[in-house]
């Protein structure tokens, strides 16, 4: 195995949502949401996202992967329409980070995944959704927007990627760049009266299917102790770390 090799592994996650193109924490302490979080870019080009709760999970305890799905669920922003008794009113993004250090090689190897919850689209004179829901389902409907657009663009292989026109779309960046890959499962309604819906998840599957990002490369980077330690003082700089 990789770890009789010499190689020692840890992992970190974070979860969030972007509900009407804010962030929140899904996996603070407090129900209430009195934190700003905001995407940025540090010096070595990685994206972070500000004070979010880190939590470092062991994948073989059940009970701490469990307890962390619970809590983003209980945090999760849903409501009740005419169309769905628990509908998503954000996207939700699970982030896990997996670093492997070899001490004796000087080498340090990250990689991440995200598993992305998109909040489907929506009709208000289907949903039946007033005031602020209704607030939620134009947010809703303008960052899939936008999302399509990215994807448009990816296809075209236009000079110019509208990332910044949505919360969601300059998170995902790195996901939808040369150095990532991205699977995405688009859900349909069986149900007649659901087919307008149907087929705009279908017209935006097929923009999808268009995009080609290339082959992600493996990242090994050389590192002195002393880099390492830096390096990982700054990824936990503005975060709350939880073990």
């Amino acid at each position: 195995t990789l770890e009789a090799d010499g190689w020692n592994y840890s992992i970190h996650v974070t979860f969030l949502e972007i509900y009407n193109e804010s962030i929140r924490d899904l996996l603070r302490e407090s129900d209430e949401v009195f934190v700003k979080h905001e995407i940025k870019i540090g010096d070595d080009g990685n994206r972070t996202v500000t004070n979010l709760t880190v939590k470092q999970l062991d994948p073989n305890d059940k009970n701490a992967v469990s307890s962390v799905l619970q809590l983003a669920a209980r945090r999760r922003s849903v409501a009740s329409t005419d169309m769905n008794a628990v509908s998503s009113r954000s996207h939700s993004v699970f982030t896990l980070n997996l670093t492997a250090k070899h001490e004796e090689r000087n080498q340090i190897i990250r990689g991440k995944i995200n598993l992305v919850d998109l909040a489907g689209s929506e009709r208000l004179d289907r949903s039946g959704v007033e005031g602020k829901h209704a607030k939620e389902t134009m947010s809703i409907n303008k960052s899939l927007s936008s999302l399509t657009d990215v994807f448009s663009a990816l296809a075209q292989q236009s000079s110019h990627i509208p990332f910044r026109n949505s919360k969601l779309t300059y998170l995902l960046q790195p996901c939808l760049s040369n150095n990532g890959k991205t699977l995405m499962i688009v859900n349909i309604s069986p149900t007649e009266a659901s087919v307008q819906e149907s087929i705009c998840s279908l017209r935006f599957a097929s923009e999808v299917a268009k995009v080609e990002l290339g082959r992600p490369k493996r990242g090994i980077q050389e590192v002195r102790k002393k880099e390492q330690n830096s390096s990982t003082s700054k990824n936990r700089r503005g975060a709350r770390n939880e073990v």
